[in-house]
């Protein structure tokens, strides 16, 4: 059974890549584009881990995430933030805090490499 990804950006071409990247490694990959869907994505396919992006076309993602990771009921979820900016390791440390933080643009491996990391037992 392979391990179901929901990738969330507000770019097109970055959820293709993501796709094509992680579909290659195995995985099942869920995309959408804007941040207005994302629960209920969740409660359609309750991913085993989602890339969320920052910035979402008037949404910030980091308010998805605390959201999400206060729900009892969501809060297992492992989420990887994606972001252009590269000073946001601080988020890594709030309440209601992603699992890990990718910066854009990212490299493949390393794509590859958190994502793996975030089923390793």
């Amino acid at each position: 059974m392979s391990r179901r990804i929901l990738a969330v950006d507000d770019d097109n071409d970055i959820v293709d890549i993501i796709k094509i990247i992680l579909e290659d490694e195995g995985y099942e990959v869920l995309t959408l584009t804007n941040g207005r869907d994302v629960f209920k994505m969740i409660s359609l396919s309750r991913p085993d881990l989602i890339l969320l992006d920052v910035m979402l076309g008037g949404i910030d993602g980091r308010d998805i995430c605390r959201a999400i990771k206060s729900d009892k009921l969501l809060s297992d979820i492992p989420i990887v933030m994606i972001s252009a900016s590269h000073n946001l390791h601080n988020i890594l440390t709030e309440q209601g805090s992603p699992n890990d933080f990718l910066a854009k643009p990212f490299d493949i491996d390393i794509l590859i490499k958190k994502v793996n990391a975030q089923f390793v037992t």
